[in-house]
Order: structure tokens, then C-alpha cells, then sequence
């Protein structure tokens, strides 16, 4: 048992203190080291550990790190070798854009889906400007996953769960064969994030890459509801964490110190903690609350950055993102021939 710690029988006081203190643990060591893509290790953090699941299991750490790899493999190949092609860049995108949110639909891997997205839309953006940089920043993100695991055990072997805790629940069985309302959600996702995926790429709107990250995640679900319900949620999520990052900005500014930032970022991310695992209505907002404020805060410390500038292009970025997918969505669905969606019902 760890630290004393171990005393605390309370579930919710358990996840608490371990969300605050694994979060506290990624921002000190992103800070401090700065690899590149260094923001992303408290920005995955912070969204594993609001979910309320037990340790992970050593098999399912291993696999998620494999899974990391291979979309850093696929990101490359794409990249490199399909890329300087267009006529066969285009087809070949659109086909694996299917393939992964049709992997995700048939009940595969969230983690493996998330990470084919990102390799698959932030490498060929990056390699539009430096090649270089592409493949380095795509090496920072599978550094910076590959970490978040290593931060997921780590919170567990801090702030363990009293014994007797549940195991980590099974997720989504996945379905081996062929299924069709699977595939017809998966090319609907694919028709709406494909055109902007290509206008992106091919203008190398690498400034704007968040609208095409955003666009893509909120196409997860390619319902017309659950899309504007994603948009409007992140909108609310980012004014909450823009106003606390809002204080932290200064905060730092006037005691510009490491050691400050470490503590400051504990008594932050306690707070945060007790809103999520609280019953009010705005736990719902404050894990998307608590990326936006790490993103805000790390971008607004970079040399010559202006806080202001960056909070409204971000909360312009995610808007435009929504409005997108909801206007794609509604003409997807007035065009939808209704009796591929009868057909699909009548055979689920």
C-alpha cells in the first residue's frame, strides 16, 4: 500500500485524490522534459483517469501500446508513400477512414480508434509543411501514449483501490463478421469527415488542424443529436476551462516557478476531481473542461503567446467544427436513401 493512502475506504474520496494526483504527476514531468506532443501526456490523463474504471490489466496496457505503434505505422506509410500521390491518396483515405470508425462500430478498441485518427489526419496535415516534422511529432504522440499507460499504473500503485475492487469491466464485444448497420454508420462518418479531412490536407491549413480533429471525433457517432450535443458540449467545456485557466495564466505569471506550477496544478486538479465524481450537472463538462484548460494554459505559456487570442480562436475552432458537422449531418440524412436504413434495421 502506498504513501498512507491506502487508509481511505471511500470509492469517490479514492478516485479523487488519484485523478488529482496521477494528473499532478503528467503535468510535472510534461513540463519539465518537454518531448514534443509533451501536452498530450496530461491531456490523456486526464481523460482516462475522469473514467471510472479500476486498474488496467498488464495484457491491456501491452495491447494499447501495440495499438499506438500500429497507428504511428499506418500514419507513416500513408504519409511517406501514399501521400505525394493525390488520385490515390484520396480513395485510400477515404478507406481507411471507413475501416476505423467501422472498427469502433463493431465494438473494437476506443484507444486504437482514436489514435488511427489522430496519425491518420495530423500526419499528412504536418508533412505538408516539414516531413520532419510530421514523423517527430507523430514519434511525440506514441511517446506521450505510451507514457499515459505507464501514468494509468502508476495512479493505481499511488492511490490504489481498497481490496476487493471490481476488475475492469468488459467493453463492447466486438462482432467478427460483417455488419451491415455498422458499416452504414461507419460511411456515414467517413462521407462527412472525408471533405473536410481533404480540403485540410491539401491547403495545409496546418494552423486550423484542430476544426479537422474536432470534426472527425464528433463524427464518431454520426447521429444528427449526438453531433450537435458533442459540439455544444465542448463549446460549454471550453468557456468553463478558459476561465479557470484564466487565473492559472496569471497566477503563473506573477510567481512564474516550477515548483508553484506543480502545486498550483494539485490543488487545480483536485478541485476538478471533486466537481467530476460530484452528482451536480456540470460534473458532465469538467473532464472536456479539464482538457481545454491544459491546452489553453500550455499554449498561452509558449513565448509571444496572448492568452486572449488563444481562448477565442480555440472556442471559434470548436464551433465551427459543430456547426460543420451539423449542417453535413442534415444533408446526409435528407439524401439518405431510407430504405438502406430500413434494411439495416430489419436485419439487426
Amino acid at each position: 500500500m502506498s504513501m498512507g493512502w491506502a487508509l481511505l475506504k471511500d470509492p469517490k474520496q479514492i478516485k479523487i485524490l488519484r485523478y488529482a494526483v496521477g494528473l499532478t504527476i503528467a503535468i510535472a514531468l510534461a513540463f519539465a522534459i518537454a518531448w514534443p506532443l509533451s501536452f498530450l501526456l496530461p491531456i490523456l490523463s486526464a481523460v482516462f483517469l475522469a473514467l471510472p474504471l479500476p486498474k488496467p490489466t498488464l495484457s491491456q496496457g501491452l495491447r494499447n501500446m501495440r495499438d499506438t505503434l500500429f497507428a504511428f505505422s499506418v500514419g507513416y506509410i500513408f504519409t511517406l508513400f501514399i501521400l505525394p500521390y493525390p488520385l490515390i491518396f484520396v480513395p485510400l483515405l477515404a478507406l481507411a477512414l471507413f475501416f476505423t470508425y467501422y472498427h469502433l462500430n463493431r465494438g473494437g478498441s476506443f484507444w486504437l480508434v482514436l489514435m488511427l485518427l489522430v496519425c491518420l489526419l495530423l500526419m499528412p496535415m504536418l508533412a505538408g509543411v516539414d516531413e520532419g516534422l510530421a514523423i517527430g511529432v507523430a514519434f511525440g504522440l506514441v511517446i506521450s501514449s505510451w507514457l499515459t499507460l505507464a501514468m494509468l499504473w502508476l495512479s493505481h500503485y499511488v492511490v490504489p483501490d481498497p481490496p476487493g475492487s471490481a476488475t475492469l469491466p468488459a467493453g463492447p464485444v466486438f462482432q467478427p463478421g460483417y455488419s451491415a448497420p455498422a458499416a452504414e454508420l461507419a460511411l456515414k462518418s467517413t462521407i462527412v469527415a472525408l471533405p473536410i479531412a481533404i480540403v485540410f490536407i491539401a491547403n495545409n491549413w496546418a494552423s486550423q488542424i484542430l476544426v479537422m480533429l474536432f470534426a472527425a471525433i464528433f463524427t464518431l457517432s454520426p447521429d444528427l443529436a449526438k453531433g450537435r450535443e458533442a459540439g455544444v458540449n465542448s463549446i460549454k467545456s471550453t468557456l468553463i476551462g478558459g476561465v479557470i485557466a484564466f487565473f492559472i495564466y496569471w497566477l503563473l505569471v506573477a510567481v512564474p516557478e516550477y515548483h508553484f506550477l506543480v502545486l498550483l496544478m494539485f490543488c487545480v486538479s483536485l478541485g476538478f476531481g471533486v466537481a467530476i465524481y460530484s452528482a451536480a450537472p456540470i460534473a458532465k463538462y469538467m473532464p472536456s473542461a479539464m482538457v481545454a484548460m491544459i491546452i489553453l494554459v500550455n499554449s498561452s505559456l509558449a513565448e509571444g503567446a496572448d492568452f486572449s487570442e488563444k481562448f477565442v480562436l480555440r472556442v471559434l475552432l470548436i464551433s465551427i467544427a459543430t456547426i460543420y458537422v451539423v449542417m453535413a449531418l442534415k444533408a446526409l440524412d435528407a439524401c439518405w436513401p431510407r430504405n438502406i436504413t430500413m434494411s439495416s434495421k430489419n436485419i439487426d
